[in-house]
């Protein structure tokens, strides 16, 4: 006679938090430098199926919540988009593209040794350091493309898996596509494209509004046009 063995469902199931309690940037520049490039990249990206994550769980090993990273910024192909409260990698079936950490002194260490080694054996194709406050990197701005099983120099700021090139604008990242060379603008300059396209918009409306009254008072004057 086989007995089979019973199967235990856990009295607590696994809890995968979605928050530490730590801060999300260590300085205003660094929060910055996160929130400005999280927003052009979503804007990138938009109607893809992609999403682009911030300051949220990486989680890498089910069953084990421990083991997980927080990427400041993380970019994922081949997903819905939209936002996630954290990011479980068996569950979506794919790990980031790339991966961008606004470092500092204080994290340098992480930054350049576990992080960097996390994510090459993650497959991570990408991965960024940016130092806004320019107080440690010998380069503001470092990129490292994945080349076997190690991380090798970008020497030309250009992101292939992102279509993007990088560079460096008051202590932030500016972005420009590969194919055209448009830059994209940071949320600043978009607002202000959208209140110099919806002031247009009122004159416009102004002058088409003003047009007719003339026309108008022409007509009680003289009569209807002939064509």
């Amino acid at each position: 006679m086989v007995i089979a063995a019973p199967i235990i469902t856990p009295v607590n199931p696994i809890s995968y938090p979605s928050s530490d309690g730590e801060p999300v940037a260590e300085t205003y520049d660094h929060f910055y430098a996160i929130a400005v490039l999280l927003e052009m990249l979503q804007q990138y990206l938009a109607g893809k199926q992609a999403t682009v994550l911030g300051n949220q769980f990486l989680y890498y090993a089910q069953g084990l919540p421990r083991m997980r990273v927080a990427p400041d910024v993380m970019v994922i192909f081949d997903v819905p988009p939209g936002g996630r409260d954290n990011y479980k990698i068996w569950e979506e079936g794919q790990v980031p593209a790339a991966v961008f950490e606004i470092t500092s002194k204080s994290t340098q260490i992480t930054d350049t040794g576990f992080k960097r080694d996390l994510y090459a054996q993650m497959g991570v194709q990408e991965y960024w350091l940016f130092d806004p406050k320019n107080e440690w990197l010998d380069q503001q701005l470092q990129g490292y493309r994945l080349q076997g099983e190690t991380y090798e120099p970008i020497e030309d700021g250009n992101s292939l898996v992102l279509g993007l090139r990088l560079s460096i604008e008051n202590k932030k990242i500016a972005l420009h596509r590969l194919d055209n060379g448009e830059k994209l603008p940071f949320p600043a300059e978009l607002a202000e494209q959208v209140n110099q396209e919806r002031q247009a918009k009122l004159e416009a409306e102004q002058a088409r509004q003003e047009i007719e009254a003339l026309l108008q008072r022409y007509r009680d004057r003289y009569g209807d046009l002939e064509a």
